[in-house]
Order: C-alpha cells, then sequence, then structure tokens
C-alpha cells in the first residue's frame, strides 16, 4: 500500500473539470447532454495567432528555451502591460508560465510557508485554496453575498488581516461571478494593503471581456506604493481563446520572479517554445478578434440574463465581466451539489456546483458556447426547477 504525501488529502480534486469529464462522458456515448461547465471559449484560436506557431515550427523553434520564457514575448507582455494597463514593468520582471494556473502555483510554491495566511474572496475561483494548502499556507476565506456584488469591501480586508498575513487574492473580472470592481472599490482596497503592509495577486486572465462600459482597473496602477506589493497574474486563455495553448505569465518584483524561476526550472521548465511565438502576435498583432468575440459573449450574456430571470425560484445578478452566470438557487432547498446532480441526470445539463468555490447555495453556468446550447439548456434549467 503506497502511503501518499499528506498535502494531497487535503487538496479535493477539481469539481469543475470533473463535471466537465462526466458531461463530455456522456456525450461521448451519444446522450444529448447541454455543457454550461466548462470556462473555455467555443471560438478556435484566431487563425493569425496559429499562423505564427506554425511558422514558428518550420523555422525550428523546437528546442528548450530559457526557463522564465523567450525574451521577445516576456518583452511583448512588458509593452503589453505598459500601454494597456499602466503597469510600468520591464522584461525581467516577467515570467512565462504554462497557463495562468501555472503561474499562481509557481507563485505560491516561492511566496508561502508553513503558517503563512492568503486572504481568499468568496466566490472564489476553485483552485485558489487548493494551492495555498499546497504550499503548507492558511487559506483565510472571507464570505461575500449579493449586497456588495459579491465584492470583499475595505473593511472585511483590513479585519481578516493578521500579523501572519502575507497575501491577498484578488480577481476581477471574478470567475465564478463575472464581478467588476471599480476603480474606487479597487483603490480602497490598496489604501487597506498599503496599510497594513501586505502584498496583493491580482488575477486579471478574463480583463479583456467586460461589458456595459465596464472598465478594467489593475491595481497596481494606482501609485507607486501599491505598485511595489502588486503581483499581476494573467494569461491568453480566455481573451484569445488560447486554453489548450498553456501559456501564462506572472509579472512582479523582480526578485519575486527569480524565486518563480526557480521553481519553474526545477519543475516544468520552459513553456512549449513555438507556442510562445503565437502568443507574440496575439499581443502584437490586431485585437480585432479579441473584440469579436467579446461582442458575442455580450448578445450570449443577454440572452441568457434575460431566461433566468423568468425561471422562479432561482436569480443572479447581472455580471459585468468574464463569461458566467452566478445563480443563487437557495430557495429550490437543495444543496448546489444535489442541484447539478439531479440536473445532468434528469434533463442532461452540466453546471458547475457552488460549493466548488465555496457558495453551496449558487450554481455557476457558463455562457461560452453557442446561443443554440444556452437556449436549449435553459429550456431544460426551466423545466426542472418548476418540478422541483
Amino acid at each position: 500500500m503506497i502511503k501518499l504525501a499528506a498535502r494531497v488529502g487535503e487538496v479535493p480534486p477539481s469539481i469543475t473539470l470533473a463535471i466537465a469529464a462526466k458531461a463530455k462522458a456522456m456525450k461521448a456515448e451519444g446522450i444529448d447532454v447541454c455543457s454550461l461547465s466548462t470556462g473555455e471559449p467555443d471560438f478556435d484560436t484566431p487563425e493569425h495567432i496559429k499562423a505564427a506557431a506554425k511558422q514558428a515550427l518550420d523555422s525550428g523553434k523546437t528546442k528548450y528555451g530559457p526557463a522564465a520564457g523567450e525574451p521577445e514575448l516576456r518583452a511583448a507582455i512588458a509593452r503589453k502591460l505598459r500601454n494597456d494597463n499602466n503597469l510600468h514593468y520591464q522584461p525581467e520582471n516577467i515570467i512565462v508560465s504554462n497557463g495562468g494556473k501555472h503561474s499562481l502555483y509557481n507563485l505560491m510554491m516561492a511566496l508561502i510557508e508553513a503558517g503563512d495566511e492568503v486572504i481568499i474572496p468568496a466566490p472564489y475561483w476553485v483552485s485558489y485554496p487548493e494551492m495555498v494548502k499546497l504550499a503548507s499556507g492558511k487559506p483565510v476565506i472571507v464570505q461575500t453575498d449579493a449586497s456588495t456584488g459579491y465584492k470583499i469591501t475595505p473593511e472585511q480586508l483590513r479585519q481578516a488581516i493578521t500579523p501572519r498575513t502575507k497575501l491577498f487574492v484578488l480577481n476581477s473580472p471574478s470567475n465564478p461571478t463575472g464581478m467588476v470592481y471599480s476603480q474606487g472599490e479597487i483603490k480602497a482596497l490598496a489604501e487597506v494593503i498599503v496599510d497594513r503592509d501586505i502584498l496583493v495577486v491580482s488575477d486579471e486572465i478574463y480583463e479583456k471581456i467586460i461589458y456595459d462600459g465596464a472598465q478594467h482597473v489593475s491595481i497596481g496602477s494606482l501609485g507607486q506604493e501599491i505598485f511595489d506589493r502588486t503581483i499581476i497574474s494573467s494569461g491568453f486563455a480566455k481573451g484569445y481563446s488560447m486554453t489548450g495553448w498553456r501559456i501564462g505569465y506572472l509579472a512582479g518584483p523582480i526578485e519575486l520572479i527569480k524565486a518563480t524561476s526557480i521553481v519553474q526550472g526545477h519543475s516544468t521548465s520552459n513553456v512549449c517554445t513555438f507556442a510562445q511565438y503565437g502568443a507574440i502576435a496575439a499581443l502584437e498583432s490586431s485585437q480585432e478578434s479579441v473584440e469579436k468575440m467579446r461582442l458575442a459573449f455580450a448578445d450570449r450574456r443577454e440572452v441568457i440574463f434575460e431566461l433566468l430571470d423568468s425561471i422562479p425560484k432561482i436569480s443572479c445578478i447581472k455580471p459585468d465581466g468574464a463569461f458566467y452566470m452566478f445563480v443563487n438557487i437557495s430557495k429550490t432547498g437543495m444543496t448546489s451539489l444535489q442541484f447539478c446532480d439531479a440536473l445532468l441526470e434528469q434533463q442532461k445539463v452540466a453546471v458547475i456546483p457552488g460549493i466548488a468555490f465555496g457558495a453551496d447555495d449558487h450554481i455557476r453556468l457558463s455562457y461560452a458556447t453557442d446561443l443554440g446550447t444556452i437556449k436549449k439548456a435553459l429550456e431544460r434549467l426551466d423545466k426542472f426547477v418548476r418540478h422541483i
């Protein structure tokens, strides 16, 4: 009998990946499943990005590269952060990782020690607390609700900080809620972070997917003091529909980036070399394809919100960004797992239980799929809820 490391036993498998896998397996059996489970754009990667990767492959970009990423890509990311986000990083302040998730994992491994506390607002992306646990840290969960738009308040943040607090995790636009913090809200949180002298990692993977005039504000852009305490995590998966390419990045103080490079150098080493040239093309070429996808998501958001609003016993706030609806199911009397299991079995609709995000009275629906699937899924959801 193999004795596994105790840390593995503290971390459950990803519920989101498990449900997506179950839905795919049912589809493979010929079952008509409508999946609103995965946060993956249904668009193909834009042609000019694929062409750049193909050209790199043909020109021999197939060898090991620097662990921290191709110099041209690090420079392109630095330009992007300066021009789009008013963040003045140099290429040496950036490491390219195997997806945004990997950048966050590297950060936790390089920064968090046993007993260190990491403040995470709930609802949260499923992997934040588990990464902290794997680094032997302690996730400190701060509950939020619809009354604040599922956003942590400055007072909540201040009260959660202790002498063991090392890091605060900020995610805007948010997965799973789709909420976007305003500049005023970001500024108020920044003041607490500076006053209490902690670090913040800002997960900005959905920054290009925002609606109704909402603006993405990067917390590090609000002054030198908060910039010095800010770490940026992002990537190419969502905005450029490059999920399978596995290219993300981390930007921050140079000593931290050097530390994450050591971690990466002894784990994965460099990101796929020729894929990085596709990422360069994504940043340096026209952003027309990004806007085209954003407009499609905006149309889908209108449709799915209107359909949800007509279903009894459930409710949700219209999101400002990303491509999720976070739906309150508390009036059904079911837990999120009970709800999702029954919905999949009875109506063949796959959605994610809110317990994965620290909110057992909610479910998450992804509208990163076609309108036909959305309409069919919501018709089935309506039927399911009305018969509870």
